[in-house]
């Protein structure tokens, strides 16, 4: 260990030059593109599932995905591809963008300005993706 590196990163190194040598692909594996293999659900299903489905006095979609981004924020929005989907479906459930930014910068109140910044940059590039979607 004479390159100053400690047993983990060793022991990464070693394992991406492992899965190299079984798919050269993998070396330009990009988790950003698995997320566009998973399609937007559309809101109708989201309530049938997600939503009023079970009681219909109970949280429609649209509340039940901000939550959940309240939720993953205060995680640290550290899983980027869950809270990238979040985004996209709250919008499909018919949140406003505003409404997602007010919900991650609610939690800033208890998860720390560092997660509600990760957070917001997060949904940022969702949103921003999804207006270049529209036009």
């Amino acid at each position: 260990m004479s390159d100053g590196k400690t047993p983990f990163e060793l022991m990464m190194a070693q394992a991406q030059e492992m899965a190299k040598a079984f798919n050269p692909a993998l070396e330009t594996f990009n988790p950003k593109g698995f997320e566009k293999l998973w399609p937007t659900m559309p809101k109708d299903a989201m309530e049938m599932w997600f939503g009023k489905g079970i009681s219909k006095d109970g949280l429609d979609a649209k509340t039940r995905l901000l939550l959940t981004l309240a939720g993953l924020t205060m995680q640290g929005a550290q899983a980027d591809t869950p809270f990238r989907m979040t985004v996209r479906h709250a919008l499909e459930a018919g949140a406003t963008k505003d409404e997602i930014a007010e919900t991650i910068a609610q939690m800033s109140m208890f998860a720390g300005i560092p997660a509600m910044t990760r957070a917001m940059e997060i949904a940022r590039d969702v949103m921003e993706a999804d207006e270049g979607t529209q036009e």
